[in-house]
């Protein structure tokens, strides 16, 4: 069966020619794969880079006597010309054979590798919110409650586009490199396309999102419930006007990591991060304490070090890559758009669903919203580490998955989800039996902590749900089901939003999580439903071998 591939299959009949190189290397018997030569694994390499782009639809030869870069036609003793056709069968026949003979690392290790240090990078910026929340929160709990509205906004607005953004660079940048990368003549930078489009759209969408948070913050909050007359009006205002000038950072940020990931590169964010983060380490104590700011401080240290930490990715990745193309018809705003409409929907949705949660928090009073801003912080910065496995199997996925080597993407899918329970049923255990103490970390108010109390349940038992619920969407992701998480998103979007209206009314603060744990719990459904079709890009995991 050639799935989703058969329309692109047709154009290349299946002629193989004993007279070339390249063909007969693709020929060789199975048992003769891992001893290839390099020469040979070249030579499949030289043939893969023919074959169709399952993104774009079209073919992209090389010219005649190229070869690709890194390869010389010495390597192959003849180069491929354009008018050479190549067969589906050939090309996943080389696929299996630059698997075997090229790759001396397993899935499972390769998948750790580059999930140890996404852990770390996923764990510094939650971590950095703690940390605000933390200091904020001895200052009352009118200024954490204030600074949690603001917060919430600011995540609303500035991830609509950034989370498409993200993933769909991290998919692009792998394919890229897996089957199209070419080298500028002079530099020696690679050139890609879907690094220069991301680029450039991360910029015009941050600057947009800085001019609606900072133009707008008064309109946002009445939406979020909260009132020019609440006490809380004011100081969210100013907080979310001063955080609004850090959002073209914020998703330049963002989509730098995304293309590092697509490079299968985790190590790297993670060290300027971590330097850009040092910085507010200083600045948070210096400014709302030292200074008498409160949660302006708060606010421009957060602002200050997402510049820092932009200026450091993109200072790294120009030594790697061409960071803008030599004409503008290059760029690939199209397919970016077109993969991004979905995704789109599917962020709406689960921010909308979030929003609902945060302002019926709102609606409870200034204690119960405190509450909840600790509880929401603890969630999602331990949530989110399970997202450094899932970012990590998404690139290696979309690698393997270009190249149709279905048997790598079912090992790397498989191992990803049984790291992820485990994982999730540890993280569980660990918060039941510390969230106590997490949560004096925050604040001392004992209001604010019986409240915390009433809704640390939910927080523990909802890791495993919460770690499956990220990897399934990592999966999807590398297949670029990009459609199907945006289309089921909604739908479940909705169905929890529908219980975030009705549950606080009876159960008060602990009825908003009951919302927020039907919402990860619909997403893991959603995902494993998927990969139960026997159609669709999971389709091979149902055919006999």
């Amino acid at each position: 069966m050639l799935h989703h591939h058969s329309a692109l299959v047709s154009a290349h009949p299946a002629i193989c020619s004993p007279t070339r190189l390249a063909c007969s290397s693709i020929c060789y018997k199975a048992n003769n794969r891992t001893t290839a030569s390099p020469s040979t694994n070249r030579a499949k390499l030289l043939l893969l880079r023919r074959w169709p782009s399952t993104r774009r639809g079209h073919t992209t030869p090389l010219a005649s006597g190229q070869s690709p870069p890194g390869y010389s036609t010495d390597d192959f003793g003849q180069s491929l010309k354009p008018k050479d056709n190549v067969s589906f069968a050939a090309a996943k026949e080389a696929v299996i054979g630059i698997s075997s003979g090229l790759n001396s690392v397993g899935a499972r290790s390769e998948l750790i590798l580059l999930a140890l240090p996404a852990v770390l990078g996923q764990a510094i910026d939650p971590m950095a919110q703690l940390m605000e929340t933390a200091y904020i929160g001895r200052l009352g709990a009118l200024e954490l409650a204030s600074a949690g509205i603001g917060v919430s906004i600011f995540n609303i607005v500035s991830k609509i586009f950034n989370i498409p953004l993200l993933s769909i660079a991290t998919s692009f940048v792998a394919e890229d490199i897996s089957k199209s990368a070419i080298k500028h003549p002079s530099s020696g930078k690679l050139e890609l396309t879907s690094v220069s489009s991301a680029l450039i759209l991360a910029a015009g969408i941050g600057i947009i999102e800085a001019l609606a948070l900072f133009l707008g913050s008064g309109l946002f909050l009445k939406l979020m419930g909260v009132s020019p007359a609440s006490p809380m009006y004011k100081p969210a205002k100013v907080f979310l006007s001063m955080r609004a000038l850090g959002a073209p950072a914020n998703v330049l940020m963002l989509a730098v990591q995304g293309v590092f990931r697509g490079f299968k590169d985790t190590k790297t964010p993670v060290f300027y991060i971590g330097l850009g983060n040092l910085s507010a380490v200083i600045l948070l104590p210096l400014l709302i304490y030292g200074f008498q700011l409160g949660i302006t401080g708060a606010a421009i240290s957060t602002v200050a070090s997402q510049y820092i930490i932009t200026i450091l990715l993109l200072r790294s990745l120009s030594k790697r890559a061409v960071l803008l193309p030599p004409r503008i018809d290059q760029l690939e705003f199209g397919v970016y758009l077109k993969s991004g409409g979905m995704l789109l929907g599917r962020t709406l949705s689960i921010l909308l669903t979030m929003t609902i949660g945060t302002s019926m928090a709102a609606r409870q009073g200034p204690t119960a919203m405190a509450a909840h801003q600790i509880c929401l912080q603890v969630w999602l910065a331990v949530s989110l580490l399970a997202d450094a496995l899932a970012v990590s199997a998404q690139a290696m996925i979309a690698s393997s998955y270009a190249l149709v080597d279905y048997k790598r993407v079912q090992k790397i899918a498989m191992f990803a989800l049984q790291v992820g329970m485990v994982s999730g049923l540890a993280l569980a255990v660990g918060l039941y039996a510390s969230f106590g103490n997490i949560a004096r970390l925050f604040t001392s108010d004992p209001e604010v902590l019986m409240v915390v109390k009433s809704c640390a349940l939910f927080v523990c038992a909802s890791q495993p749900i919460n770690a499956l619920a990220f990897i399934f969407d990592g999966l999807h992701y590398g297949v670029s089901d990009f459609n199907y998480v945006g289309q089921a998103s909604i739908v479940v979007g909705v169905m929890s939003s529908l219980i975030l209206l009705w549950a606080p009314s009876l159960f008060g603060l602990a009825g908003v999580w009951v919302g927020l744990t039907t919402l990860m719990g619909l997403r893991m459904a959603a995902g494993i439903l998927r990969l139960l079709w026997k159609w669709g890009p999971w389709s091979f995991l149902h055919e006999a071998p």
